[in-house]
């Protein structure tokens, strides 16, 4: 396969994927805050509660609809760019892939157009079952996707047929409760709720300081100071369950995100800053700090952590073993389909995928000179330098969202909001601009997960290079300017259309006695 190819259709779906994600973060989270808010109206019957929610609702419905119209394309790249791949997992990526199609466009967006519509023609509680009916199908529709993907990354229940050339499903249980997904599940959607949370927060801390609509303001960081604090404490703590599983099943990818060179003996320390180099397969400087890693990674005292070259000395064992296992497929599919070929088949099988490490290096397999095979094994190892600075701006950023939600918490809790609107404005000016640091923490979580399994497009079974379509160097390159020229137009009119409607403001309550609205609050001095 033209290596051109592959590195564009990786290029393409990365692209999509985080266009995409810019737009999902903020709907898994903003469902819910919809759904507190307008708990709290029914509770209450307070008019203010139920103008926020429209409010917020209308900003919710601008992302809903451009994150629907960009995960379509997403999709279909399972099919155009990547067809060996489609074609070899479609038993086990189809299906949750198709429940989340149907949680999405049916469930999902049958409940979306209730909250839009059903004001005026259901019961206040009616109404309200709508909006949580929407906020968990929008959650649910995110659990399968993740399924999905957490199943490329952990490949459970399947297993591989020799006569289809198909990887089938043997237990859909142990797909679906992958601890490998399940994690990446409650991470991902809880990533989701601190990106809300801060959207919100950011929001009312500019209407707080423009002085206009203070009291939706006031309420609004009530609300998404407390569910933001409580989200971003539990991506902290849920982010350490990752780390756990990722060293339980993709040592890889933890050894290259703390640039650990050498197996670290018990208890790992954690590498806060380093300076990874490639070609010397070292650090010229890092600071350690003792135990953490060990901590994190094998919750213990007493477990060393496999580094880079000793997993790439253990790669080069199962590439001889996947170059057997590869080659005696060959022969099977070649007609040479024996009792005896299928056993030696099957003994190596689960080194299968390994096998395509060495199609760069040799058409010989099972011949392939030692030089080859460590040229091979080196290719499971990732670039160091940018996962490992990924992972720490990610990291970063959740502990600054556990702090700015814990200031704003307790100043709504104490009764201080105001004082901070008079006397201490830098704290608004903080949180209006943190709004796209979520962004920029999600974008690197993804990158972190998606880059770091590479180069796998599943992992230890197989290479990203024998899963895509056979297509020419133009015509990905054609899909590729498009998408992205689209993407970027879309992405530019939701901002537009969000500014647009912040600006706005939500709609003002109608004086009793002329049917007139009430005036907007003196704006306070110009900043």
């Amino acid at each position: 396969m033209d290596i051109g190819v592959v590195e564009l259709s990786r290029l393409q779906f990365a692209m999509t994927a985080l266009y995409h994600f810019l737009f999902v973060p903020l709907t898994l989270g903003l469902s819910i805050i919809l759904a507190v808010m307008e708990t709290v109206y029914v509770m209450t019957g307070r008019e203010i509660w139920k103008r926020m929610v429209k409010f917020w609702g209308t900003l919710f419905g601008i992302n809903f609809v451009l994150g629907v119209s960009t995960g379509l394309t997403m999709e279909f790249q399972f099919g155009m760019n990547w067809s060996y791949y489609s074609q070899y997992v479609g038993d086990v990526f189809g299906a949750p892939l198709a429940i989340e199609g149907l949680m999405a466009f049916f469930l999902e967006a049958t409940f979306v157009g209730l909250f839009f519509f059903g004001w005026d023609r259901m019961t206040p509680r009616g109404h309200l079952v709508a909006t949580w009916a929407m906020a968990l199908g929008t959650n649910f529709s995110a659990l399968w996707i993740l399924i999905a993907n957490g199943w490329m990354q952990h490949p459970v229940g399947a297993v591989f047929n020799i006569d289809t050339m198909r990887m089938e499903v043997a237990s859909f249980y142990e797909v679906i409760f992958n601890p490998v997904a399940q994690a990446k599940f409650v991470h991902t959607v809880s990533a989701g709720y601190v990106t809300a949370a801060l959207f919100v927060l950011g929001v009312s801390a500019w209407y707080m300081l423009k002085g206009r609509h203070l009291e939706l303001a006031r309420r609004s960081i009530a609300v998404a100071a407390a569910f933001g604090f409580a989200s971003a404490l539990s991506v902290v703590v849920l982010g350490d369950e990752s780390g756990y599983e990722a060293n339980t099943n993709q040592k890889m990818k933890l050894a290259v995100m703390e640039a650990m060179w050498e197996t670290e003996p018990a208890p790992a320390s954690f590498n806060i800053i380093a300076i990874p180099d490639m070609e010397k397969r070292e650090n010229s400087f890092a600071i350690h700090v003792p135990y953490v890693m060990g901590l994190i990674a094998t919750r213990s005292l007493d477990q060393e952590m496999a580094g880079i070259k000793e997993l790439v000395e253990q790669s080069k064992e199962r590439i001889r073993s996947g170059a057997i296992a590869l080659e005696t497929l060959r022969e099977i599919r070649g007609g040479d389909d024996t009792p005896e070929k299928r056993a030696l088949f099957q003994q190596h099988v689960q080194d299968l995928g390994y096998g395509y490490l060495l199609e760069p290096y040799t058409d010989t397999l099972t011949q392939a000179t030692e030089a080859q095979i460590d040229a091979a094994a080196w290719n499971t190892v990732p670039n160091v330098w940018p996962m490992f600075y990924a992972f720490r701006i990610m990291v970063a950023c959740g502990f600054f969202f556990i702090l700015l939600t814990a200031v704003f918490f307790y100043l709504t809790s104490a009764g201080k909001l105001e004082k901070v609107r008079q006397n201490n404005r830098w704290l608004l000016h903080v949180a209006v601009w943190s709004i796209p640091l979520p962004w920029l923490a999600c974008e690197m979580g993804w990158f972190v997960a998606e880059y770091g399994r590479q180069p796998w497009i599943i992992e230890g079974m197989l290479t990203t290079a024998a899963g895509v379509s056979s297509l020419s160097v133009t015509e990905v390159l054609l899909t590729l300017a498009g998408f992205v020229a689209l993407y970027t137009v879309l992405l530019v009119i939701e901002v537009k259309l969000l500014l647009k409607y912040i600006r706005k403001g939500p709609e003002e309550p109608s004086l009793p006695e002329t049917g007139m609205t009430s005036p907007r609050p003196i704006q306070i001095a110009a900043e």
